[in-house]
């Protein structure tokens, strides 16, 4: 009996079979839509003063800087070989050898500071408060990035390193390890796996799903409960920041680094393959990443706090007063009572 789970077969990277549409680009639709339509629900039941075009606007040039940003981060910081320097067109051309292959490689953290920017930028040209539609853009994000990964794990990619664990997943995909090695010949036992030749594809951690998990929707569940209990304006984006450094960092460690890569900082060398072993000592790119985000998130966290006009701004109420909280139990009263009429 296979002791781990096999990937399905039928899922395929291509929507309809021979065609260029992958259904990784239409979890990116999912997940911007996803994200809008928890935003406006944001705009509407807090009556914020930002019209429908206000705030198409916003997340026109907020997905357009995310893009970019992911796109040229991912080229700066991944990409070990100089293509991209001696031949730069290719950053933003989606074919290769004559064949549609989409854009290839973007980076999640280059995405986030990029679309933090557009957010800055726009808030200032339209006279918004950062802090506030800051807020409500980090309680829409993480449902939204649910998608991202899933649209990877369709795509069977990014996966975690090998496991003996019951939620060990055979990626059709994955790196081959030989089977001379003799940890790979113990993990092939125990998850009862035969060996028929010199190299093996054993059981990996579907990371991709942990992400979605942890980094999309329980993120995301945090953030949506402190929308209207947070101590002071911007904590939401602090929170956010926070958050998914702490979550990707930890997670981390039960992924494979870029075998180009492999590890940037060893503070302890081990003669395990990275494939399964990864030293809590050791720190992948995406690690190095995620702890500027934590430092980002606390140092925001610090400054918001201490900022002028810090008082939180829970509802817009129609003469655009801020409730005080003997208003609001006049309201949650006024809601309990209509709910026990309609039961």
């Amino acid at each position: 009996m296979l002791l781990s789970i096999q990937f399905p077969l039928w899922l395929k990277p291509e929507i309809i079979p021979g065609l260029p549409v992958r259904w990784y680009g239409l979890m990116y639709i999912f997940a911007f839509g996803t994200a809008f339509l928890v935003y406006r629900r944001q705009v509407r039941e807090r009556n914020f003063p930002m019209t429908d075009d206000e705030l198409s606007g916003l997340f026109f040039w907020g997905i357009l800087s995310l893009l970019l940003g992911a796109r040229l981060f991912s080229t700066l910081i991944y990409e070990t070989s100089d293509i991209y320097i001696t031949q730069p067109w290719l950053i933003f051309w989606p074919f290769r050898d004559g064949r549609f292959t989409g854009l290839q490689g973007m980076s999640y953290h280059g995405g986030a500071f990029a679309g933090l920017l557009a957010v800055v930028i726009y808030a200032k040209v339209k006279k918004f408060s950062f802090r506030e539609i800051g807020d409500m853009y980090a309680a829409s994000i993480p449902l939204g990035f649910t998608f991202g990964r899933i649209g990877n794990f369709i795509n069977a990619e990014l996966y975690g390193r090998v496991t003996t664990s019951p939620l060990g997943m055979i990626f059709p995909n994955a790196a081959r390890l030989p089977a001379s090695e003799s940890w790979v010949r113990e993990v092939a036992e125990k998850t009862n796996i035969e060996i028929t030749g010199a190299f093996v594809n054993l059981p990996r951690h579907p990371s991709q799903l942990y992400e979605a998990l942890f980094e999309g929707v329980v993120l995301w569940a945090i953030i949506w409960f402190f929308r209207n209990r947070k101590p002071f304006k911007g904590f939401l984006v602090g929170l956010y920041f926070l958050g998914y450094g702490l979550f990707r960092f930890f997670i981390e460690y039960f992924r494979e680094p870029d075998a180009d890569l492999g590890y940037r900082i060893e503070f302890v060398k081990n003669d395990l393959s990275p494939a399964f072993s990864h030293p809590p000592f050791s720190f992948s790119t995406g690690q190095i990443l995620c702890f500027w985000m934590i430092l980002f998130g606390l140092v925001w966290l610090i400054i918001a706090s201490r900022l002028p006009g810090r008082k939180p701004v829970y509802v817009f109420a129609d003469d655009a007063r801020v409730l005080s909280k003997a208003e609001k139990a006049v309201q949650r009263n006024k809601r309990r009572k209509l709910r026990k009429k309609l039961k």
